[in-house]
């Protein structure tokens, strides 16, 4: 059994998880000071290494582990692959390696399935609401057809690329692709 602690913040003490998983049974015990949230959690990195086939992961609670749903889904499907085993100390029936605990991973990751989901269709479904709107994504283009009138005159009036980029508040690359643009509408 490994064992893996995480707290938030400096002012968080690991102790309570610590003795938690020491009390378990946990040989080693990897720990991380850091929010959930981050990608890359050095502890958890280490931890992820040092598991074998056989292993069991342990965390104090399922939290610990985990970003988000998906997130922790990935990361105990990654687990199972390489025939390590999750359990949680603090979540009643969450351990792989019983008929329950699959049972339980299983529905949560049907509802990971799910959320994704949602989520993707609600991405969706506001896309095309925008567009019905007009309002097309993406970044507003940096030249308007003001900014290449304004831009022609003050070249007509000899004013070199950089000056009228400059002027006109865009890169000089903008300008020439616009510029370039226009002239190959224009032949």
């Amino acid at each position: 059994m490994i064992g893996y602690a995480r707290v938030s913040t400096q002012d968080q003490k690991l102790d309570l998880q610590i003795d938690a998983l020491k009390k378990a049974g946990c040989e080693k015990i990897f720990t991380d000071v850091a929010s959930g949230s981050k990608n890359e959690r050095i502890g958890l990195m280490q931890c992820m290494e040092y598991l074998r086939p056989g292993d069991c992961l342990v965390v104090w609670k399922i939290d610990r582990l985990g970003r988000s749903l998906t997130h922790l889904v990935r990361m105990i499907e990654e687990l199972g692959e390489r025939g390590v085993g999750f359990t949680s100390l603090n979540d009643p029936g969450f351990d792989t390696q019983a008929a329950t605990g699959k049972l339980l991973f299983s529905i949560m990751a049907a509802l990971a399935t799910f959320e994704r989901d949602l989520i993707s269709e609600r991405t969706k479904a506001g896309l095309v609401a925008a567009r019905t709107r007009g309002r097309v994504g993406g970044r507003p283009k940096a030249m308007t057809a003001e900014k290449i009138k304004k831009a022609e005159a003050l070249m007509d009036r000899g004013l070199k690329v950089g000056e009228v980029a400059k002027v006109i508040g865009v890169g000089k690359s903008t300008l020439q692709a616009a510029m370039s643009k226009l002239r190959q509408i224009d032949h």
